[in-house]
C-alpha cells in the first residue's frame, strides 16, 4: 500500500481515492480531490493559492528546509525482505516523526514570537495614548501607609476629645 501525494496541494492520497490525470507526454498527475484537479486545469500556481502546502512553505508559514524531509523521499529501489530491517525502519520512522513534530512546533513558536512583540508594542502605544483614562494603581505599601495614617488621625482625634472633656 502506497500513500501518494497530491500534485497540487501536497496532501496524502490513500489507495482508491483521488483523480489521476495523464498528460499527452505520459506525465502522471495525482489529485486528492476535484478542487485540486479543477485548480490545475485552470492553470493556477500552487505557490499562489493560499490553502496549499506550497504557498505555506514559500511564504515562511511552515518549516521548509529540514533534514527529516530527506528521509521521506520516494525510493524505487527494490529491497529484499528482512524482518529485522523492517522493524528497525518502523522504529526509525516513529522517531523521525517525533523529531519532525518537535521541530515544527519550535518553528511555529519562533514565528509567532515576532507577532507577539509587535502586539506588545501596539499595546504600549495604546496605553501611552490613553493614559488619562487609566486610574493609578494602588500598591500594598500605599494601602498600609494610608491605614496607619487614618489610625493615627483617629487616635489624635480621641486624644483631643479626651482633653476637651477634661477641660
Amino acid at each position: 500500500m502506497r500513500i501518494e501525494k497530491c500534485y497540487f496541494c501536497s496532501s496524502n492520497i490513500y489507495p482508491g481515492h483521488g483523480i489521476n490525470f495523464v498528460r499527452n507526454d505520459c506525465k502522471l498527475f495525482r489529485f486528492c480531490r476535484s478542487k485540486c484537479h479543477k485548480a490545475f486545469k485552470m492553470k493556477r500556481n500552487p505557490r499562489k493559492v493560499k490553502w496549499t502546502k506550497a504557498f505555506r512553505k514559500s511564504h515562511g508559514k511552515e518549516l521548509a528546509v529540514d533534514s527529516t524531509f530527506d528521509l521521506e523521499k520516494r525510493r524505487n529501489v527494490p529491497v529484499k525482505y528482512n524482518r529485522e530491517l523492517w522493524q528497525n525502519t518502523i522504529h526509525a520512522m516513529k522517531r523521525i516523526q517525533e523529531i519532525r513534530t518537535r521541530r515544527q512546533n519550535q518553528f511555529i513558536k519562533n514565528r509567532l514570537k515576532a507577532g507577539r512583540k509587535l502586539e506588545l508594542k501596539d499595546d504600549e502605544q495604546e496605553v501611552k495614548k490613553h493614559l488619562h483614562l487609566i486610574e493609578p494603581r494602588v500598591t500594598q505599601e500605599e494601602v498600609m501607609s494610608a491605614a496607619i495614617a487614618s489610625a493615627k488621625r483617629r487616635a489624635a482625634a480621641k486624644e483631643t476629645a479626651v482633653e476637651m472633656m477634661e477641660d
